[in-house]
C-alpha cells in the first residue's frame, strides 16, 4: 500500500480552483501540500475541496502567501507557523500527522531584491525551517517538508544560472542553507531518483518561459530518513501548467511505501 503526496503552488486558490479540482480528480493523491492560497481562512473553498474527498487544513492570509493541506485521511495535531519568539506575520507554514506521519506545507520566502531586507528575512526563515527539522527528526517519526522552497538548489535546476546567479532564488547563502537542511539527514526525493539536469516546476508568465521550457525547479519534497526507506517514486506532473489560467508552478509528487 502505497501513499501520494503532492506539493503543488496555486497560486490564489479560489481564481485557479476548476484547475485544482480537475487536477484533484485526474492525480488522486492522498496529500496535497498548497502553497500561495492568497485567502483568509474563512475564504478558502472548504466546500468545493471536501465534496471531492479532501479534509482541508488552512493557515490562511488576506491576499497574500498562504499554506493548506488537503487529506484522504483523518489529520491530528495542527500547527500553523513555524515556533518563533516572534510573532509570525506571514502565513507561510503548515503541519499535521496523517497515519502516523508528520506532513508539512511550507512557502519560504523569495527574498528578492537581494541583498536587503527581504533577502535577509528568507534567510532567517530558512534557519527558523532547520531547527524545525532538527526538532523533528529528534521526534523519530517520519515526515514529509513539502512545498515552494523559492531556492533552485544547483545550476542545473535553473535554465539560465548565468544570468540567475544574483537573484535570490540561486544566491549562494540560499543554495548554502537549502544543503545545510538537507545534510541534517533528509533526502531529496526527486533528486534522489531523477539525476538529469533541466527539470523544473516553475514557469513565469513573461516572456515565454513556458513555451520556451525556460523554468526552474524551486518546488522540493524533502523526506525524512523514515520516509525516504519508504520512498517509491517522485515526479513532476507537467499538464496543469499547460492548461488554460494555469499556476506559474506546477505538481511535484512522491509516491512511499
Amino acid at each position: 500500500m502505497a501513499v501520494k503526496i503532492a506539493t503543488f503552488n496555486v497560486n490564489s486558490v479560489r481564481a485557479r480552483l476548476p484547475n485544482l479540482l480537475e487536477w484533484l480528480a485526474e492525480s488522486a493523491p492522498d496529500v496535497a501540500l498548497l502553497q500561495e492560497i492568497k485567502c483568509q481562512d474563512e475564504q478558502f473553498p472548504a466546500l468545493e475541496i471536501e465534496a471531492a474527498g479532501y479534509r482541508c487544513a488552512v493557515h490562511g492570509q488576506k491576499s497574500y502567501n498562504g499554506v493548506a493541506i488537503l487529506s484522504r485521511h483523518a489529520m491530528t495535531d495542527v500547527v500553523r507557523g513555524l515556533p518563533d519568539p516572534e510573532a509570525e506575520e506571514q502565513s507561510r507554514y503548515i503541519e499535521a500527522t496523517i497515519q502516523g506521519m508528520r506532513v508539512a506545507s511550507l512557502y519560504l520566502p523569495n527574498g528578492n531584491p537581494a541583498p536587503g531586507d527581504k533577502y535577509d528575512y528568507k534567510l532567517r526563515w530558512m534557519r527558523r525551517l532547520i531547527d524545525r527539522a532538527r526538532a523533528l527528526l529528534n521526534d523519530g517519526v517520519p515526515f514529509v517538508l513539502g512545498g515552494d522552497y523559492n531556492v533552485c538548489p544547483t545550476d542545473a535546476d535553473v535554465y539560465d544560472p548565468a544570468n540567475w546567479q544574483n537573484d535570490a532564488l540561486c544566491r549562494p547563502e540560499s543554495r548554502a542553507l537549502f544543503r545545510e537542511l538537507c545534510h541534517l539527514g533528509l533526502t531529496e526525493a526527486f533528486r534522489a531518483l531523477h539525476p538529469e539536469p533541466g527539470r523544473y516546476t516553475f514557469w513565469d508568465y513573461q516572456a515565454g518561459a513556458w513555451q520556451r521550457d525556460n523554468g526552474l525547479r524551486i518546488d522540493h519534497l524533502l523526506l525524512s530518513p523514515q520516509a525516504a526507506d519508504r520512498l517509491v517514486s517522485c515526479d513532476i506532473d507537467k499538464a496543469p501548467r499547460g492548461r488554460e489560467k494555469a499556476s506559474d508552478h506546477t505538481p511535484i509528487w512522491v509516491e512511499l511505501r
